[in-house]
C-alpha cells in the first residue's frame, strides 16, 4: 500500500482541500497521511475565512510522521501563513518523495486570501523542494511577477521565469484560457542521467462546461502526486493527472447550494 502525504487546508465542504485530496487517493489505490494547514470558514459557495494552524504543531506533525511512515509522495496544497514555508521545507528534509506543490493563493469563490505573508519568500522555498509545481494562470503570474498569464506565449514565460527561480519543472495549467484549454508541461529535471532540459509539452484537452466547480486544482494536483508515487514519469503522470481530472469533470456531484464538486 503506497502512502501519499497530504499538507492542506481543510475544507468543510470537502469539495478542495485535504478531504478532497484522500479521496482522489483513495480513488487510485493508496492510503493517505497528512497534516492540515488551515482551518477554513467555507462552503460550495465561497470562502468565508482561513485561520492557518500554528506554526510549531504543524512542524511537529510533519517530523513525527516522517520520521515513522515512509511515503511515495507528497501533495502540498493551501498553507494559510507563508511562514509555513519554511516549517515544511525543512521537514521535508526527512523524505526523498517527489513533491507536488499546488500553490493556492486565492480561492475560486470569495476573496480571502489563502496565503498571507511573503508569498516571494515562500515560493523560493517551495520552488526547490517540488518535483513540480500546478499554478493556474492567476498564480503563475503572480509567482513569476508578471502582470498577467492570459494566453499560450504568456504561459511559456511564466515557466521559465518560474524554472529560473529554482523550479524542476512546472505545469501551468491553462484551463481558463479562452478557447480550448491548454496545459503546459516544462520539466528541467530528468528521470534518466542526462540532465539535460525536456522540450516543453503542450496538452491540449476538450473544454467540459459542468458549471461551476469547485477543487479541480486539488483534484489534478493530487492525482498527478499518485502517478508519481506510482513510478510514473513526470510527463505519463501528467497525462494521468488529467485524464483523471476529465473522467471526474463529466460525473460532478451536487453536494451542496453553490459551485459542483469532482469527488
Amino acid at each position: 500500500m503506497r502512502s501519499i502525504l497530504v499538507v492542506a487546508g481543510l475544507d468543510p465542504s470537502g469539495g478542495a482541500g485535504f478531504l478532497a485530496d484522500a479521496r482522489v487517493i483513495a480513488d487510485h489505490g493508496m492510503r493517505a497521511v497528512g497534516v492540515v494547514t488551515a482551518l477554513t470558514v467555507q462552503d460550495t459557495s465561497g470562502v468565508r475565512a482561513s485561520h492557518p494552524s500554528p506554526l510549531e504543531v504543524v512542524g511537529d506533525q510533519l517530523r513525527a510522521l516522517l520520521g515513522d511512515v515512509e511515503v511515495d509522495a507528497v501533495k502540498l496544497g493551501m498553507l494559510g501563513d507563508a511562514r509555513l514555508a519554511d516549517v515544511v521545507a525543512d521537514a521535508l528534509a526527512l523524505t526523498r518523495a517527489p513533491l507536488v506543490w499546488d500553490p493556492v493563493l486565492l480561492p475560486s469563490r470569495g476573496g480571502v486570501p489563502l496565503l498571507t505573508g511573503d508569498v516571494a519568500h515562500a515560493a523560493t522555498r517551495l520552488l526547490r523542494e517540488a518535483r513540480v509545481v500546478t499554478p493556474n494562470l492567476a498564480e503563475a503570474a503572480t509567482l513569476a511577477g508578471l502582470d498577467a498569464v492570459c494566453d499560450l506565449p504568456a504561459m511559456h514565460r511564466a515557466a521559465q521565469a518560474l524554472l529560473a527561480r529554482g523550479a524542476k519543472a512546472v505545469l501551468v495549467k491553462g484551463g481558463h484560457l479562452t478557447g480550448a484549454p491548454v496545459d503546459l508541461l516544462v520539466d528541467s529535471a530528468s528521470d534518466s542521467d542526462s540532465d539535460s532540459t525536456r522540450a516543453p509539452l503542450e496538452l491540449t484537452g476538450e473544454r467540459v462546461d459542468a458549471g461551476p466547480l469547485h477543487g479541480t486544482g486539488c483534484v489534478l494536483a493530487t492525482a498527478l502526486a499518485c502517478g508519481l508515487a506510482a513510478g510514473l514519469s513526470l510527463p505519463d503522470a501528467v497525462r494521468a493527472a488529467r485524464a483523471y481530472l476529465s473522467a471526474r469533470l463529466r460525473a460532478p456531484l451536487a453536494v451542496g447550494r453553490g459551485a459542483r464538486v469532482l469527488v
